[in-house]
């Protein structure tokens, strides 16, 4: 099958993007799935800003990365997202995010609206043009519904002059199944 899912359509849309010695972010590292796709990405000569606010993700990841080797090319952050300006430089190429909560983890923690919205908006600021931001939407069940709505309204309103927005959703599949956005930086 050719489209999977959210987070296989971001794969593919990232490696169009990236190449070896961009500087990237992987803005909700989780287990450290898309952090560890990215450090292959950006080779030795790149660097990935991996960030999570939780001790069990940040551990995972970083196991995650010695097992691939791929750990020196990738600097792990446990600090919210929404702080990204503080660690990373300006000029960077992609920016991905899988918003809910830790896969095995605790639903209670997850990412949140407004804090998704102002990392969303410091990417925007830390992108070089023709950068993008990638996005997993996951929301269903017992989590997800406030933010999805709050990420779709914002998305909608960033100035076309400064970003194109491209929102892929499978309308006919059950049990909401995530959404992929993809934001580009114009200017």
């Amino acid at each position: 099958m050719f489209l999977k899912n959210a987070l296989d359509i971001s794969h593919r849309i990232v490696e169009k993007i990236v190449s070896q010695g961009d500087v990237v972010v992987d803005a909700t590292a989780g287990n450290g799935n898309d952090t560890v796709f990215l450090a292959k990405l950006v080779g030795d000569e790149g660097k990935v800003f991996a960030f999570d606010i939780q001790d069990k993700a940040i551990e995972n990841t970083k196991k995650r990365l010695i097992y691939n080797n791929v750990e020196k090319r990738v600097v792990l952050i446990k600090d919210g997202h929404e702080n990204m300006d503080k660690y990373v430089p300006n000029g960077i190429k992609a920016v991905m995010f899988n918003l809910g909560y830790l896969p095995g983890g605790d639903h209670s923690i997850g990412t949140k609206p407004s804090s998704t919205i102002m990392a969303i908006e410091k990417s925007l600021e830390l992108l070089k043009p023709g950068g993008i931001i990638m996005m997993a939407v996951y929301y269903g069940g017992d989590s997800g519904f406030e933010e999805k709505e709050a990420i779709m309204e914002y998305v909608k309103s960033i100035d076309y002059k400064k970003a194109v927005v491209l929102v892929h959703e499978f309308v006919n599949q059950i049990n909401c199944p995530p959404i992929a956005i993809c934001i580009e930086k114009i200017s």
